[in-house]
């Protein structure tokens, strides 16, 4: 043993991993609240709690639930929408979103499972042929005039759709919701690259916006094999990147590997490429 290693063997300082506490906690009944409010509930007052406890709607200014009543097919349902202020476009919200589900009119009058139907041997006699009403199924096809709707169940990807700039409705009685997409922030416009600067090829760059970048890439590969996936990188973050590849060219065990690593990736963000290459090879 060299001088060096009796010197850190004399002065190192090594942690006491025992402690004289002990924390009791019912892990059975966390799991399973946990679980529970994983999933969206029926009951909308439920749903409005906890959407309030995890967003601390009493602290966060640019959280907005707007509550209101829903009109379909001379019903009234409670509801709510859940949206981040400054992430959206406001006309989009009002005219195609709260105007529709809200104003008393046409589309949500206008009852076409009613048929009238009759009778060949006493025509006399006419009755009406009721089908079951699914709000599900009648508000996306007659009241969310919307491009793009999707339909959740989890409150994960509640966040991951009110975070992203779209807002969400929840409708009473219902244990699912309505990913609206409704964007309408403020984005810096395409450019000339600075630091990179070529004589040959395209003279825009890239922006801060994910999906300006794909369609730079879209409008330069006009091709139908050309694959954009998304993916997530960062715990906190949770920064969108996109993997593109083309599928008849690119090898699929290596687009494969390259999907494994940046999925395990163990970091809280992702600032630049940069910063992910020195993350990924430390």
């Amino acid at each position: 043993m060299d001088f060096k290693q009796i010197i850190q063997s004399v002065f190192k300082y090594t942690p006491d991993n025992t402690y004289n506490f002990d924390i009791i906690a019912n892990v059975n009944n966390n799991e399973a609240q946990e679980n529970t409010l994983k999933k969206i509930n029926s009951n909308l007052n439920t749903n409005l709690d906890y959407i309030k406890t995890v967003y601390n709607t009493l602290i966060n200014s640019d959280i907005v639930i707007r509550k209101f009543t829903l009109n379909a097919r001379n019903k009234q349902f409670d509801a709510f929408i859940l949206y981040v202020d400054g992430l959206i476009d406001t006309n989009l919200m009002n005219d195609f979103v709260l105007k529709p589900l809200m104003l008393r009119n046409t589309s949500n009058l206008y009852d076409k499972g009613q048929n009238k139907v009759s009778n060949s041997k006493q025509n006399k006699v006419v009755y009406t042929r009721i089908k079951k009403f699914d709000i599900t199924k009648y508000l996306l096809n007659s009241l969310m005039p919307q491009n793009s709707v999707k339909i959740i169940d989890t409150f994960e990807k509640v966040y991951n759709g009110v975070n992203s700039g779209n807002c969400v409705l929840f409708i009473d009685t219902l244990n699912k919701a309505f990913d609206i997409e409704v964007k309408g922030f403020k984005q810096r416009s395409i450019d000339s690259p600075k630091n990179e600067v070529i004589i040959k090829g395209s003279q825009e760059a890239f922006v801060e916006s994910l999906r300006t970048n794909t369609s730079i890439i879209r409008r330069i590969i006009n091709n139908e094999n050309l694959i954009i996936e998304n993916l997530e990188v960062g715990k906190i973050t949770k920064t969108k990147c996109g993997l593109c590849y083309m599928k008849n060219i690119t090898n699929e065990d290596l687009i494969a590997e390259v999907k494994y690593r940046i999925n395990n990736l163990a970091i809280d963000s992702l600032i630049s490429s940069r910063r992910a290459r020195t993350t990924y090879f430390r």
